[in-house]
């Protein structure tokens, strides 16, 4: 491929990827409910850092670019897990609106703790 091909391609993919991780960010900001909050925090970041990864990829030799595949399959495999953990913390630590939900499936799993959420 060109140089002058790989440059744009690839400064494509790191502001596509850039752009992805600003509107995580934002929208970790904006959104008003931890569950809201943690998918803005898990998806388009993922995704931003795939797309940064794959535009450095471009422009590192072969070696570099393995490692750079090693950090992505680790972000693949940790953020949801984390997300996992951090969402049933927040349950069960009362931080969910219930009201908010449409399917509350951990309701008859887990025994709700924490302060009773005010009457809407």
């Amino acid at each position: 491929m060109p140089a002058a091909v790989t440059d744009v391609l690839s400064a494509v993919l790191l502001l596509a990827g850039a752009t992805q991780c600003l509107l995580g960010a934002i929208g970790l900001v904006r959104l008003p409910s931890v569950l809201s909050r943690m998918q803005a925090a898990t998806k388009p970041q993922t995704l931003g850092l795939f797309l940064i990864l794959a535009g450095a990829a471009l422009r590192v030799p072969l070696d570099s670019a393995v490692t750079l595949l090693l950090v992505a399959v680790f972000q693949l495999i940790t953020a949801p897990v984390i997300a996992q953990l951090v969402g049933r913390s927040a349950y069960n630590g009362g931080s969910v609106q219930p009201r908010l939900l449409v399917v509350d499936e951990l309701a008859p799993r887990m025994p709700r703790e924490g302060p009773e959420p005010p009457p809407s």
